[in-house]
């Protein structure tokens, strides 16, 4: 695995592959065999049935009454958390590597810059079908007690199918980090445009006669395939048409990276004077202090975060009141899937409802940001930049609190924000909502959060930048699983209580739940102490 670049590259993807190709698989396999009890009554497909009219907003109701259909639907949007990884493999695979300095060794081999470069990405490419064939073969596994419904060609063309929008975004944040000087900022940047991608999507299905404009998306030509659906099938025309792009921004990439400076940019802005350039930033105000300046590394990321999630909860509520009519209309021709359903009531209470199961998707947000975070301090660590703080007279503990504190304030910024946002797009959409429950629900995100930054400190005490990342998104998947797939499977109570959704509940609909809270602020706290004591006591970057 170590004869070429293309190989040493696609051994480097093996965890990635095996990681996210059995969990997605595993997924898709556990939804698929839990069908049959999920459909045990005609009360509770036709409640499915209803609930996909309401809901079609975030992904179109085919045949949900199909096995097929239901995973296309439920999951939808859900699954795409595929695409963080090719996102963050190609804002890695050439800038991670400059900033590192290894591509400097790589390229004094008599290899030229293109061929690196091409096949770094042919060995991204070739992940992204293993993983493809991965989950479509558990997929056909988890199906394969259904009639034949579920075929192996489906879940193979499945399985492409996500291979191809990852391989596009993976090619997008390629070219993307030709023009920023951090690996971090290209991922950045490329989320931003995965998130408004989604969003663009979403708009044909909310607002009439809107369909061009969703055409701009790639998400768009992804969700044209639904292989698992009976009928359906893949568009091979949408298909082709996300090959298309990938090579053309992969091909611009790579024009742009063998015509600039290795560490360099592929465009340079001019300095608004010369003297400006060459002073030091004694007076900035984010080097008065150790806490100001932690805030100074994270206040981009955090502005941006914060735009990403601020919106999308006021797009949430936008479309509860387009949402909510359907629903009521639906609930008064049917006896049987109102009470399936429990909805009704005022109109808070049925706007509660609503837009409470669509919140959900607000605390996953922040919790990715606190991994993005922790990722930060952990590599910060790897790449030697604690080691220039230490060396003033500041302790470690005070060093890592002032860093946790920061990130505290930035994820209580991040929530305040969301909830003003919401409040004030419900005040002009005329979306009535019990505003002490809104404040519960996004104030109630900053323990997890919390949690999750506190968690990636401690693995940081141990394991390198990747692998602290990946552990934490492994149990974001594993504590999505057991909360939102759990109860089709009906886990005990005992693991469901593992994840901290749990503890989080319905905010929207019961309000402060503080004694749940306060058990996530305890986990909280017992793992930041003990990240703490680590730091204390080993080795930098060890």
């Amino acid at each position: 695995m170590f004869r070429s670049i293309y190989l040493k590259s696609l051994r480097d993807y093996r965890v990635p592959i095996l990681g996210w190709g059995l969990g997605l698989g595993a997924l898709m396999a556990t939804v698929l065999v839990a069908v049959p009890t999920v459909f045990a009554t005609p009360a509770a497909k036709a409640a499915i049935v209803a609930l996909g009219a309401s809901y079609a907003w975030v992904a179109e109701p085919i045949k949900i009454d199909t096995a097929g259909g239901y995973a296309t639907w439920k999951y939808g949007i859900t699954i795409l958390v595929v695409v963080i990884w090719p996102l963050l493999a190609g804002t890695g695979m050439l800038r991670g590597e400059e900033e590192r300095g290894s591509l400097d060794v790589l390229l004094s081999a008599p290899r030229g810059r293109v061929r690196v470069a091409l096949e770094k990405l042919a060995a991204l490419w070739t992940a992204l079908v293993i993983f493809g064939v991965v989950v479509g073969l558990l997929t056909f596994a988890g199906g394969a007690k259904l009639n034949g419904e579920i075929t192996l060609g489906g879940t193979l063309a499945f399985g492409l199918n996500l291979a191809l929008i990852g391989a596009l975004f993976g090619s997008i944040a390629l070219l993307v980090s030709q023009f920023t000087q951090e690996r971090r900022t290209a991922s950045g940047l490329t989320a931003a445009i995965l998130t408004a991608a989604i969003v663009v999507d979403m708009v044909h299905r909310v607002v009439p006669n809107t369909a061009w404009l969703s055409r701009l998306s790639p998400i768009y030509y992804y969700n044209q395939s639904k292989p698992l659906v009976p009928g359906y099938g893949a568009d091979l025309g949408a298909m082709a048409f996300l090959v298309a792009m990938t090579l053309v921004f992969s091909g611009a990439a790579m024009w742009l990276f063998a015509r600039r400076d290795v560490g360099g940019v592929a465009v340079e802005l001019p300095a608004r004077n010369a003297s400006a350039t060459q002073a030091l930033p004694t007076s900035d105000w984010s080097l008065r202090s150790l806490y100001a300046r932690s805030l100074g590394m994270i206040a981009t990321s955090t502005l941006w975060w914060t735009l990403v999630i601020a919106l999308l909860a006021a797009w949430l509520v936008i479309i509860v009141k387009q949402t909510e009519t359907q629903l009521r209309s639906l609930l008064q021709g049917s006896n049987v899937i109102a009470q399936v359903i429990k909805l009704g009531g005022a109109d808070t209470a049925t706007n509660e409802a609503i837009l409470g199961a669509l919140f959900l998707f607000l605390p996953i947000l922040l919790m990715a940001f606190a991994v993005t975070q922790a990722n930060r301090w952990s590599a910060d660590e790897e790449e030697g930049l604690l080691e220039i703080v230490l060396s003033t007279p500041q302790p470690r503990l005070r060093v890592l609190l002032v860093r946790f504190s920061a990130l505290a304030t930035a994820t209580i910024f991040i929530s305040v924000v969301t909830l003003i946002a919401a409040t004030a797009a419900s005040a002009v959409y005329g979306v009535a909502l019990d505003y002490g429950n809104l404040a519960a629900a996004a104030l109630s995100m900053i323990p997890l959060g919390l949690l999750v930054a506190a968690l990636g400190y401690l693995f940081a005490g141990w394991l390198r930048a990747a692998l602290d990342t990946g552990l934490l998104s492994f149990l974001l998947v594993i504590w999505f699983f057991i909360s939102f797939i759990g109860p089709s499977l009906k886990l005990p109570d005992a693991v469901e209580k593992v994840s901290p959704f749990f503890y989080y509940g319905t905010p929207l609909l019961h309000g402060w739940q503080l004694g749940d809270l306060l058990v996530v602020v305890a986990a909280g706290a017992v793992a930041l102490a003990l990240a703490s004591y680590r730091f204390a006591r080993k080795d930098i970057a060890a």
